[in-house]
């Protein structure tokens, strides 16, 4: 929140424990992000491109995942990443 920019090879990881269903806002986000939903295993469950600056608009992850990795809008795009891609990463089990 309050980010006025962020770098195209920067990021956010949320962390949110145990896998469960989680919904996002873009409330005081200046930015628009591309918000990556991952799934324990580190499996991309869904990502949504291109989120609303300063939207009250939840976003779901619309299934169980254990954390969210924000990203500047259309990084996942140009890198081509899409749901089924893994993450690497100590938090996810591999």
């Amino acid at each position: 929140m309050f980010r006025q920019s962020l770098a195209a090879d920067s990021g956010m990881l949320f962390d949110f424990g145990d896998p469960h269903e989680v919904a996002m806002w873009m409330k005081n986000t200046y930015i628009s992000l591309d918000m990556i939903f991952i799934r324990a295993d580190g499996v991309i469950h869904r990502i949504q491109r291109d989120t609303e600056p300063h939207s009250l608009t939840t976003i779901s992850s619309k299934g169980n995942v254990a954390a969210v990795l924000e990203v500047s809008a259309g990084v996942t795009q140009r890198l081509n990443i899409q749901p089924g891609d893994v993450v690497r990463h100590e938090m996810f089990s591999q």
